[in-house]
This record gives C-alpha cells, structure tokens and sequence, in this order.
C-alpha cells in the first residue's frame, strides 16, 4: 500500500507551489463540504504520485492537502515560498 499524508495549510489559494508538476485530472462535489475536492497527478514520467485538494467547509481559511505515493525523481523546480509553506503546514499522521 502506498503512503499517505495529509496537510493542513492556512492559505488563500488551494495550490500550493510544492516544487513538483501537477496535472488536475478530476474533481468532484464531497457530501457535507460545499467546497469540491480535485485530484491531480505528479507529470513526471513514470510517477505515479497523486494528490487531492480540499477546502475545509468549517474554516474556508483551511486548504487539506493529501499526497499517495513517493516521488520517483528530485523537484522539478526550485521554490523560493516552500520555507513559507512548510511553516504553515500541520501534518497528519498517514492513512
């Protein structure tokens, strides 16, 4: 089974520059949320990572973000907020 984490981000926006290349391939309406969960795939050949983003319906302010997978390759660009972004993450133990 593949690892699973989960984070909490206080953010305005609901994508987070990680450093990684994302592809949105889905999205979709989730029971008791009025906001959609979206799902992305990591487009580095032969990687199979996966995410989902999601607004929290109880604090819009809240963007929970979970990652399946490992990257297989180093990150794709640099990014100079990523420090910022770590400081406002609260990690979720995994699924």
């Amino acid at each position: 089974k593949r690892p699973r984490f989960a984070f909490q981000t206080r953010s305005q926006v609901d994508i987070l520059d990680d450093g990684y290349r994302w592809r949105k391939y889905g999205q979709k309406a989730v029971k008791n949320n009025k906001f959609p969960r979206s799902y992305y795939r990591c487009t580095h050949q032969g990687c199979n990572v996966k995410k989902q983003v999601q607004r929290l319906s109880r604090d819009e302010g809240v963007v929970v973000t979970t990652y399946e997978g490992m990257h297989s390759h180093p990150v794709q660009k640099s990014t100079d907020n990523f420090e910022h972004i770590l400081t406002q993450m609260q990690i979720f133990t995994s699924f």
